[in-house]
């Protein structure tokens, strides 16, 4: 179903005096619609800013943005030299705030991250040092290169968006944001991340080779690299926190909402959904925390498309970056070939779109 095709259906709010339920209901979602165009003027500029770095890459940088305007934690599975770290620094010089890279690495000790307590002699007691997760925007450089002592050292930051350093607890900035990257295929001197640690991500990207045009792109741009133009800040941390605020107002019909709650189940119920052939290789399904953002980032791609309202073109396209990471396969899949993305693909073929 495309996007041009889909009617939405409005909710139906008490009616006003002189005018039909239904009247009021368009004019609701009407004018939550021009409040996101008004809004959302910034993320044109941010688009364009970060064209002049990243040719294509068209999903990993709406991704980006969703993340910008969600406030969830991405993380960027690529090969080396697809622009990962690229986009995710070219993202913070747009934004006018302040940015740090910690680079992973084996021998990295979780205070490296969140700070310590040092003693001062003159003092004749411990001053705090904070550490560079205490920045809006982290990229977290090959985030599987540190063992899972300094990966669990990110749980607390990601989820309740404070860092505890002995016995004092410090608030992190509203824009916080952890954009992680990794290499699929090395497997030297890497940690797979744990369970716990993954599902804190909201979306877990894919970046994949460009097209042929785009790496021709690349190619002729490479010797004019000194006469790029810089990338300068369009945009600010107060635009980025009223923008959320629309995207929590973006409609959504209670079809789509069930919609969401049936591809959920559908990974934990495979036979009820008419999936028996799934039902051996999927080992567990999807977490709560998947319903949850399903929601969120769909409504964030309406918010980046214009529209006031949620469509199912929305929630599918969401489907395979919230879910990926979040449902594990069997054996009996890893040995066929069959992956959690194929799992996925099959889910929303089979479930019925409202």
């Amino acid at each position: 179903m495309s996007v041009s095709t889909v009617v939405p259906v409005f909710p139906s709010p008490p009616s006003l005096a002189g005018q039909s339920s239904a009247e009021n209901s368009f004019a609701s979602v009407q004018a939550i619609s021009e409040q996101v165009q008004q809004c959302s003027a910034w993320t044109g500029l941010l688009r364009r800013e970060l064209a002049k770095a990243v040719i294509g890459q068209e999903r990993l940088l709406e991704r980006l943005l969703v993340g910008l305007l969600t406030g969830g934690h991405i993380l960027l599975e690529g090969l080396p030299g697809l622009a990962k770290t690229l986009a995710v620094k070219s993202l913070a010089q747009a934004v006018h705030s302040d940015f740090r890279r910690i680079q992973f690495t084996p021998d990295m000790l979780p205070a490296d991250i969140l700070g310590t307590q040092i003693y001062s002699p003159k003092d004749t007691a411990f001053e705090i040092k904070k550490g560079p997760i205490f920045s809006s925007l982290i990229l977290a450089d090959e985030i599987n290169r540190a063992p899972a002592k300094v990966q669990s050292a990110l749980l607390e930051a990601m989820q309740e968006k404070q860092v505890t350093i002995g016995e004092t607890t410090f608030r992190l900035p509203d824009l916080f944001l952890v954009l992680a990257t990794q290499n699929p295929i090395e497997q030297e001197g890497t940690y797979p991340l744990p369970e716990a640690q993954v599902d804190r991500f909201m979306l877990k990207v894919v970046v994949n080779y460009p097209s042929r045009a785009q790496e021709r792109m690349i190619l002729d741009r490479v010797n004019h690299t000194d006469m790029a133009a810089p990338i300068v800040p369009v945009v600010e941390p107060a635009d980025i926190l009223a923008a959320r605020q629309v995207v929590d107002t973006v409609y959504m019909d209670e079809k789509i909402r069930e919609y969401i709650i049936s591809l959920v189940f559908a990974t934990r119920d495979p036979k009820g959904f008419k999936l028996e052939q799934m039902e051996n290789y999927i080992e567990t399904g999807v977490s709560p925390r998947a319903t949850i953002n399903l929601k969120t980032v769909a409504r964030a791609l309406a918010f980046l498309a214009g529209r006031g309202f949620v469509t199912p073109d929305d929630v599918k396209a969401a489907a395979l970056d919230v879910m990926r990471h979040r449902l594990r396969i069997s054996y009996e899949a890893e040995a066929e070939g069959i992956s959690s993305e194929d799992i996925i693909k099959k889910i929303l073929d089979t479930v019925p779109v409202p």
